[in-house]
């Protein structure tokens, strides 16, 4: 064992070495091998190659050298792209803080039977007059970026669970295109993390038509992690056990704590509230608005089904139709 898996239980080095073919022995020369790729990409600024950092992108596509090297620069040439996200990007950041602290996202003190940490999102929670969407995905990539830091997470991953309750339709109309373009851009194709569920519950009829509207654009593995369970908190308890859930998901344990992890970051800073107004903060709407490029994602052939729009008033299905058209 080497000193770079020396945060690695017993259990998850055997782990890293069956399901990651992560090997001790040539762990030095792995590395170095993605690390002698990035002069091949001159126009990114890869601001950070040292072992550790480079050995969680291996880690995140199973040591194959050249995905573990494109995964590394996508996650540098997304933060290139999208300065504006990345600029006050730490938890005193107003925006990011008040999206902490009403749970964007939250952290369950329990890992699932797998060893993986499980994130959970009450989508309700969202207070549109003090942050932004994107203030919401600056707060997930930066508690991402701290849990990473974690080997054992690197090696056994997330769970994700949205609570969709109460989430408004007026809330859905924000989830633009764009606006999903940006977050599975950041989550999916350019963060070093293994995601072994994402998990729906109590989702609206307008969350199932938006989700079958992004679904094209979602790799197959990806696709094939996210369950749809409703309010059948059945289905969900056969995949993550009751015993380590609260009771919002009828867990054993009391309702979920929104400040726990905000806690976490933002230390003794957690009740340092000052004035905040949502215009404080914006993302230029050129920079989130931007074309589509067919480099990120071809346009949606996808069709919402006809019996789902028939529910909609008139004014509802105008609302939708930024939902629905990836023009």
């Amino acid at each position: 064992m080497t000193h770079l898996q020396a945060g690695l239980s017993p259990e998850t080095l055997e782990k890293a070495r069956l399901e990651l073919n992560e090997n001790p022995d040539t762990l030095h020369q792995d590395i170095q091998e993605v690390r002698d790729m990035v002069i091949t990409r001159p126009d990114i600024g890869f601001l950070r190659t040292d072992d550790a950092f480079i050995l969680r992108f291996l880690r995140a596509r199973k040591f194959h050298h050249f995905e573990a090297f494109r995964l590394l620069a996508q996650y540098f040439e997304y933060r290139q792209q999208n300065l504006d996200m990345f600029k006050s990007f730490k938890a005193t950041d107003p925006g990011i803080k008040q999206a902490l602290k009403d749970g964007f996202p939250g952290g369950l003190a329990n890992l699932d039977h797998y060893g993986r940490k499980i994130l959970v999102l009450f989508a309700a929670n969202w207070d549109q007059s003090r942050y932004t969407l994107v203030d919401i995905l600056r707060a997930i990539l930066l508690s991402l970026e701290a849990m990473i830091e974690d080997p054992e997470l690197q090696v056994n991953g997330f769970v994700l669970i949205i609570d969709w309750s109460n989430f408004t339709f007026k809330q859905a109309s924000k989830l633009t295109p764009s606006m999903l373009r940006l977050a599975i851009e950041g989550l999916q194709d350019s963060f070093p993390a293994r995601f072994g569920g994402i998990h729906f519950v109590n989702q609206p009829w307008y969350i199932h038509a938006l989700y079958t509207v992004i679904r094209p654009f979602l790799k197959e593995k990806t696709r094939k992690r996210i369950f749809l369970h409703g309010n059948n908190l059945n289905s969900l308890h056969q995949l993550i056990h009751p015993e380590i859930l609260p009771s919002e998901f009828g867990g054993m344990l009391p309702p979920y704590d929104m400040g726990t992890w905000a806690r976490t970051l933002l230390d003794h800073e957690y009740d340092d509230d000052s004035e905040y107004n949502v215009d404080s903060y914006s993302v230029p709407v050129k920079e989130v608005e931007k074309e589509l490029s067919p480099k990120s994602m071809k346009r949606s052939q996808s069709v919402v089904d006809p019996t789902v729009l028939k529910r909609m008033d008139k004014n509802e299905e105008e609302n939708l139709q930024p939902l629905l058209s990836l023009d």
